[in-house]
């Protein structure tokens, strides 16, 4: 009897991506294969963002590639749109069953019982009562592994829905945490990516914290690399940066989000720090890792942002010795604070100030990349699909290329860092790689 097949697509952060990993295993457990999306399946898994509009508009245009390549397949949607809209998903023509935030991890169990329906059927309970911690880890999908340290927020700055599609802040113990991440580096991984979604605010249980966590993966044996994702400002503590910057498997990088460079924007954000604090945090991790990797996140048009807010903004971040932005683009989002305030920024001037930043931080990214040419460093390769390149990164978060060695995937080398394309990808063709 042929096995039925699962296949996913996942939208959004890396914290779906280890979602969706863990949820696949389960299938595996269950006697599923799992197949690539564009292929035939009996069972399409669609792990949804809802950051952005855009994010919401995506889930329909992938609900019809899916029964385009298998008619008549079963549809399961989740994710942080599912949690919020349930009722909006189960109205695309296609869709099976709709699973919310605690729902979703036992998405087998579901599908089977959704065999003899043929009802579209929503299970998404409310937020407020979603209080339990599901770890998870993603495997076999590419050289790193996402590990889920975090899940849900407290915060509730005014423009993010995140709090209401994945409820309070939560964690699990630092011992099932190290129990997860060697779990992970079973599988082969030479990275693991701390995951969640305000990962600083780890520590569910009394005497535990993100310090504390970080403190003991640093002694887990079998791993390379630990790389922090974004961790808020306000939670990134000075003894947080001096102990990576001594560690042996913590890398040089942090992903920082500002918002926004005007004291009065951040304000109207409700964020829990100001710039003065930000640019602290960006000059003590540079006073102890010159060579350090720092990212930023940034929305562009949010409402009371004028020219001169903007500008203040940009002039900041061109000041900031940063390596790379993340931008986005403002977008309204129901039951949000932000909504409801005055000052909306037309949509053409949003995507203009978009624009400007990105070209910013295409500069800052050269720059970063000049600093290092000529120099060795440690890169984690994987392959380019079709193209007969192999890419992977410096623990600093450099960008690197070369020709297609199949020795070389999954594998950390020593090389020397050559010369930039006109993609702004390092290449490192006709240069030794040496044996790290």
């Amino acid at each position: 009897m042929e096995k039925k097949k699962v296949a996913f697509y996942t939208l959004g952060c890396k914290l779906n991506f280890s979602e969706s990993s863990s949820l696949a295993r389960s299938f595996l457990l269950k006697g599923y294969g799992r197949v690539e999306f564009h292929e035939k399946a009996d069972v399409y898994v669609i792990n949804t963002c809802s950051v952005t509009d855009h994010a919401d508009k995506k889930c329909a245009k992938v609900v019809k590639q899916a029964l385009k390549n298998s008619p008549g397949a079963i549809i399961a949607v989740i994710g942080c749109y599912a949690q919020l809209k349930p009722e909006e998903i189960a109205a695309i023509p296609g869709v099976s069953i709709v699973l919310g935030a605690s729902e979703k991890f036992n998405l087998p169990e579901h599908i089977e019982n959704h065999l003899q329906s043929d009802e579209t059927r929503i299970l998404a309970g409310p937020i407020k009562h979603v209080h339990t911690f599901v770890p998870s880890f993603s495997a076999g999908d590419r050289t790193r592994s996402f590990l889920k340290v975090q899940d849900g927020c407290d915060y509730f700055c005014s423009f993010c829905t995140i709090p209401l599609a994945r409820g309070q802040s939560r964690s699990d113990t630092i011992q099932n945490t190290l129990n997860s991440a060697k779990k992970a580096i079973e599988t082969g991984v030479k990275e693991i990516v701390l995951t969640g979604v305000n990962i600083g605010d780890f520590g569910s249980h009394p005497d535990e914290n993100f310090f504390k966590l970080v403190q003991e993966l640093d002694k887990l044996q079998g791993i390379n690399r630990f790389r922090i994702s974004s961790i808020e400002p306000n939670l990134l503590t000075d003894e947080i940066i001096h102990f990576v910057s001594n560690s042996q498997h913590f890398v040089p990088h942090f992903h920082i989000p500002l918002q926004s460079g005007s004291n009065k924007i951040l304000k109207l954000m409700r964020r829990k720090y100001d710039v003065e604090l930000y640019e602290n945090r960006i000059l003590y991790i540079k006073s102890l890792m010159p060579n350090c990797a720092i990212g930023v996140d940034v929305i562009t048009g949010f409402p009371g942002e004028t020219e001169e807010d903007f500008l203040e903004t940009y002039q900041f971040l061109n000041r900031l010795d940063i390596t790379y932005l993340h931008v986005f683009t403002y977008s309204e989002r129901e039951n949000t604070t932000a909504v409801k305030l005055s000052g909306s920024v037309p949509k053409e001037e949003r995507l203009k100030r978009t624009h400007m930043l990105r070209i910013l931080s295409e500069k800052k990214r050269r720059f970063f990349y000049e600093q290092h040419l000529g120099l060795e460093a440690e890169v984690l390769f994987e392959a380019e699909e079709n193209t007969g390149m192999m890419n992977g990164f410096t623990e600093n978060y450099i960008r690197v290329k070369t020709a297609y060695d199949p020795s070389l995937l999954n594998q950390i080398k020593k090389i020397r860092l050559n010369k930039i394309d006109g993609d702004g990808e390092v290449l490192i063709e006709e240069i030794p790689i040496f044996q790290s």
